[in-house]
């Protein structure tokens, strides 16, 4: 019989494996121009297979919840990672942009069924505020991903090709799997339940749909900035491939610092108070993002981007926490509408946002704006 592991371990085990969207994103972001001019288009196409990443994860995750539900959140895990790899191995031998782009939707369908298996972990596992921490916890490991993959990404373009970086995500995948195979113990309990019946019970509950959009939302505003990191830093004010990290990784270091600020804060503060101050924050910072729409300063663009992208340390664990407490029978198939909403409208979102490219930053800071407004609007009704 295998020895439990503990907390911290798992924590960090639950971190990696929830980390495949942000490695699948963020090691690719800085290659983005040098595969745009290797397929002779656009960089605005290029930037649109992240869209389609999302759309890819977010439909995986559909198939997730059940499988995760049905088979274990182990044997989900192992599979999704397994597929993400093979796909991952494909997009070395790519040609054109439309391979790239079926692809990479194929390497994030299994990337979707990877990551609803860390949420609905911590769901067997922990409750409540316990569960917040935890989640908040899994997102500051979580987010060295996104401050180390574009590192990472760079690097390895400063000396190979672009192909390089899905060479890294082949491995890296495959590691992972291992990694669960070996320690991650299975914490489910099998019921027998109807799959469209969980996903009904999981879609009609209003509370927790409140909570859902919330997060939904807010990651559609921080996945614009990610999306048009590239063009903010390295096209508008020039800064090199290699050193476009340093400026990309300044909002996760505030991230992190936030994250940190989360646990510390719900000790004495409800989960729904700090979601309610975190997009009070980023409708402020949307707000004078859109008055300095010409972008003439890096270092104010710095500011107001971590001030808006931070608060999603407040948002996310907190908003987890309160959609999953509904669910212990079907944690699986609720992690996963989580994910579709999440991943599935920040696709959406992002699409609409990049179609309306401009050399200003115009189109980004009305875009946040708005979808600030309305996910505050949602969470005041939370009751």
């Amino acid at each position: 019989m295998k020895k439990p592991i503990n907390h911290v371990y798992l924590i960090i085990l639950l971190s990696v494996l929830s980390s495949v969207a942000p490695m699948g994103i963020d090691t690719y972001i800085p290659s983005i121009p040098d595969i745009a001019a290797a397929f002779h288009v656009g960089i605005e196409k290029i930037e649109l297979t992240l869209s389609i990443f999302l759309i890819g994860f977010s439909i995986g995750q559909v198939f997730g919840g059940p499988i995760s539900d049905r088979y274990g959140r182990r044997i989900g895990s192992i599979l999704g990672l397994l597929g993400y790899s093979f796909f991952s191995f494909l997009i070395i031998f790519t040609t054109n942009i439309y391979e790239l782009w079926i692809y990479r939707f194929l390497e994030a369908f299994f990337g979707g069924i990877v990551v609803v298996n860390a949420a609905a972990c911590v769901r067997d596992r922990f409750k409540g505020a316990q569960a917040a921490k935890v989640f908040s916890l899994i997102g500051t490991i979580r987010s060295l991903a996104p401050l180390l993959a574009p590192a990472i990404g760079a690097f390895i373009i400063h000396f190979f090709a672009w192909q390089a970086i899905f060479v890294f995500l082949t491995i890296y995948s495959l590691l992972v799997a291992l990694w669960v195979y070996k320690d991650l113990e299975e914490s489910y309990t099998y019921t027998k339940q109807n799959v469209l019946e969980s996903f009904k019970i999981v879609l009609t509950h209003k509370k927790a749909m409140k909570a859902m959009l919330t997060l939904a939302l807010g990651f559609s505003g921080f996945f614009i900035f990610i999306s048009k990191s590239s063009f903010i830093f390295i096209e508008h004010f020039g800064i090199s491939t290699d050193m476009f990290p340093l400026f990309f990784g300044f909002n996760f270091i505030i991230l992190i610092g936030m994250i940190r600020i989360n646990v510390l804060l719900l000790k004495n503060n409800s989960q729904l108070f700090l979601i309610k101050f975190a997009i009070i924050i980023q409708i402020i910072a949307a707000i004078l993002m859109i008055l300095n729409y010409k972008g003439e300063s890096i270092l104010l663009t710095m500011i107001l981007m971590a001030s808006y992208m931070s608060m999603m340390a407040f948002i996310f664990g907190n908003c987890m926490a309160l959609a999953l407490e509904h669910f212990s029978k079907n944690a699986g198939v609720a992690s996963s509408v989580i994910g579709v909403l999440q991943f599935g409208l920040g696709a959406i979102i992002s699409s609409v946002a990049l179609s309306f490219h401009s050399q200003t930053f115009l189109p980004i800071a009305i875009s946040v704006t708005l979808i600030s407004i309305t996910s505050f609007l949602i969470i005041r009704t939370y009751k």
